[in-house]
């Protein structure tokens, strides 16, 4: 008898549309490799959902709060329903972008400097020297996120709106300028790094779900040694955090002033991105594994207790 899979998706945060598609193209591979799959859109009554639909596992296709921050995990912990990708404590490390920089710098995965600034500070008066980055603490996909350049005589007074969704903490990082890259691990496993080329200002929503939003080069043309490097630090970052399943680690590299250049870790992310456009199928069909494979793996290294 095949397993009975619940799809979790939607939810309640800024990024659930992206989440409707990573569910959706998930929830027909799974279907096409025999499980049987029952979609479910995340909304406050989910444990309710859960216990009348008795699952044998959950495929966490959520994006943002609360189904990458540890909330969801906590849940289906306390239900006994195995689960994919991280347990409770790393995502909610890795969704609290100060934290994991603190977690990240101390395992030796170099990152930016930044500090956290509230909302209405980061409006009145500009953070640091520009050129600096505005980006929401807790949050993902590029919402809500600001690049002040020098230009720039004021902070994005978008801040001061009132419909401004991102809450009151902000990250502060200084701007590293050069190539965007990011290498995604599978296990213990890092696969290979892709060069971004995007046609907006910086990879932001449009460019990362968009088709035509941006350019991807794999394998990045890169110096081994760099590209090495980097799957070496999205290893260190998926350890570090405590990560399990697939990971995607998003990095900067500036190489203008120095031949071996700056790695800078930006982020971690838990629960990927898995549509058309995004970057972890990609990555795998280069190092062989086709979407159904991949879907097929991450739910079959699900487990309680992660």
């Amino acid at each position: 008898m095949s397993k009975h899979v619940a799809v979790l998706m939607g939810g309640w945060s800024s990024e659930r549309e992206v989440s409707l598609n990573t569910g959706a193209q998930c929830a027909e591979a799974l279907a096409a490799c025999g499980y049987k799959v029952t979609c479910v859109d995340v909304q406050r009554d989910i444990a309710l959902k859960l216990e009348a639909l008795k699952p044998d596992v959950a495929f966490l296709a959520l994006h943002g709060a609360p189904g990458e921050d540890g909330t969801i995990q906590g849940l289906l912990e306390m239900m006994g329903i195995p689960y994919t990708h991280s347990g409770v404590l790393a995502s909610a490390l890795a969704m609290d972008k100060q934290m994991a920089k603190i977690i990240l710098e101390k395992a030796g995965v170099p990152v930016a400097e930044g500090r956290i600034v509230s909302t209405a500070e980061a409006a009145k008066k500009h953070a640091m020297q520009p050129p600096y980055v505005l980006k929401p603490n807790l949050g993902g996909s590029s919402v809500g996120v600001f690049i002040v350049t020098e230009d720039m005589s004021h902070p994005p007074q978008e801040l001061t709106r009132e419909d401004w969704e991102h809450g009151d903490q902000l990250l502060v990082e200084k701007f590293i300028p050069g190539l965007e890259l990011t290498c995604a691990v599978m296990g213990q496993t890092p696969l290979g790094v892709i060069e971004i080329v995007q046609n907006a200002r910086f990879y932001d929503y449009e460019s990362k779900y968009a088709p035509g939003g941006s350019k991807h080069i794999l394998p990045a043309q890169i110096k081994p040694n760099i590209y090495q490097e980097i799957q070496q630090l999205a290893l260190m970052a998926h350890q570090a955090l405590g990560c399990r399943g697939v990971t995607r680690s998003d990095f900067r590299f500036d190489g203008t002033h120095d031949s071996n250049g700056q790695v800078v870790c930006l982020e971690v992310n838990t629960q990927p991105g898995m549509t058309r456009t995004s970057l972890v199928p990609e990555l795998a069909a280069h190092a062989g594994h086709s979407f159904q494979d991949l879907v097929r793996w991450i739910l079959e290294d699900a487990s309680c207790n992660r």
